[in-house]
Formats: C-alpha cells, sequence, structure tokens
C-alpha cells in the first residue's frame, strides 16, 4: 500500500496548552480510517492540525511524501486535502448552486466545473430540488450533503470529515455513512472523526482510540469493534 498521510510525534493545542501529545498515524491510499475516543481526546483537533487551521509545535506530518506543515490551508486543498468541518460547513447566505460552485472553485475549466454541479444535481434529487434555495434554509441533513458532495466534485486524494453524523436522524446517518464508503470507492481517502464509534468502525479499514491526546489503541476497523476494552468504554457495552 502506498502512504498518503503520515503523522510522527505530533504534538499541537490552542496557544500554550497541548492538546495532542506525540500522536502517530498513518493512513494509506484508499483506506477510511476513523478516530474516536471520549470527548476532550483531541480527536477534531488531529484533522485541524492536518487541514492547516493548527500548527503543531513539534513532530512532523507528510502527505503524499511532502512535508505537510509549511502548506498553507488553501494550498493543501490544490494538493488534494479537503477539510469538512463539524457544523457550519456550508455557505449559509448562498444558494445550494453557488456553494458548489465555490467549492468547485479549484477547477480552472469552467465546462468542467458546470458539467460538475450538472453531475451532483442529479446525483443528490434533494439538492436539485432546492438549488435555488439559500443554505441557511436546508435541513441538517441536507446541510451534510451538500458538504459532503464537493468530494463527488473534486475528487480529492483526502478528505477530513469531522462528526459527519453529529445531530442527524438515524435514517438520514445511514445515507451519509453510505456515501462515505461511496467516496472510498471512487479513489478518495478519508480521515474520519466520528462520537458514533460504532458505525464509525463499521465502515473503516483502521481506527485509532485517542485518549488526552495520546495514542491508546489501534486496530483494524473489526478488530476495534470486538474489543473488549473498546465495547465498554465506547460501545456501550
Amino acid at each position: 500500500m502506498t502512504v498518503l498521510l503520515e503523522l510522527d510525534n505530533i504534538t499541537a493545542g490552542y496557544g500554550k496548552a497541548p492538546i495532542l501529545h506525540d500522536i502517530c498515524l498513518n493512513l494509506d491510499k484508499g483506506e477510511i480510517v476513523c478516530i474516536i475516543g471520549p470527548n476532550g481526546a483531541g480527536k477534531s483537533t488531529v484533522l485541524r492540525t492536518v487541514a492547516g487551521q493548527l500548527q503543531p509545535s513539534r513532530g512532523t506530518m507528510a502527505f503524499k511524501g511532502r512535508d505537510l506543515t509549511c502548506l498553507s490551508i488553501a494550498q493543501r486543498g490544490r494538493k488534494g486535502l479537503i477539510f469538512i468541518p463539524q457544523g457550519m460547513n456550508i455557505f449559509p447566505n448562498l444558494t445550494v448552486i453557488e456553494n458548489l460552485e465555490i467549492a468547485g472553485a479549484l477547477m480552472k475549466d469552467s465546462r468542467a466545473l458546470n458539467a460538475a454541479v450538472k453531475e451532483i444535481l442529479q446525483h443528490y434529487p434533494m439538492l436539485d430540488k432546492k438549488k435555488n434555495a439559500f443554505g441557511r434554509t436546508l435541513s441538517g441533513g441536507e446541510r451534510q450533503v451538500l458538504a459532503l458532495s464537493r468530494t463527488r466534485m473534486l475528487k480529492p486524494d483526502l478528505v477530513l470529515l469531522d462528526e459527519p453524523s453529529l445531530g442527524l436522524a438515524p435514517l438520514v446517518v445511514d445515507f451519509i455513512f453510505d456515501e462515505i464508503k461511496e467516496m472510498g470507492k471512487g479513489g478518495s481517502s478519508v480521515l474520519l472523526v466520528e462520537q458514533n464509534a460504532r458505525k464509525g468502525l463499521s465502515v473503516s479499514h483502521r481506527g485509532y482510540v485517542l485518549e488526552l491526546g495520546r495514542n491508546r489503541l489501534t486496530g483494524t476497523g473489526a478488530e476495534l469493534l470486538q474489543s473488549d476494552e473498546v465495547r465498554r468504554l465506547y460501545l456501550g457495552g
């Protein structure tokens, strides 16, 4: 397998207070990897550090074999690394189509952008029906679908997903995780943070368990689902 992302002894946080302590993590091309752990474990901080919102104070990060720490958020996006944050992950005062067009700004060919937007609206009828509606009028599930749709447009090498199921109804959660599996089949690797540990691990090739900003456990998704410790602490027995 080809290593796509590699974090080696990453320490990072907010101001002078480190949240992550010597985190090690790797993700191969084509993998879906899930990070689980209790609140405050540093899961989202890992994604923000990889995305470029936080600068590590120690350690190294490599993406496709090249140093990641010196690249801006925009440069990371152009190199195929897309971050879909928790919560406010669309532009609420723009229409659905305008959100898609902005997401496709990395495309230099306007014809390719128009074709990609058309494909998205055909693939997601719920977005097509509301293509001229403002983002703020969408339901939580529709917003998450809109946020995820840019991965289908851009086909990035790596998608960072922070809590994609948060606050969504069970049927919508199932749809979202089906889309995550489709990302992998479409060639995009996924690094996923998910409070619903059972759901996250069930679609993942591998997983990491963080505790107090440190690596605690790692294994395949199936291994962690069967782990007595993981089941006791994070899966409800």
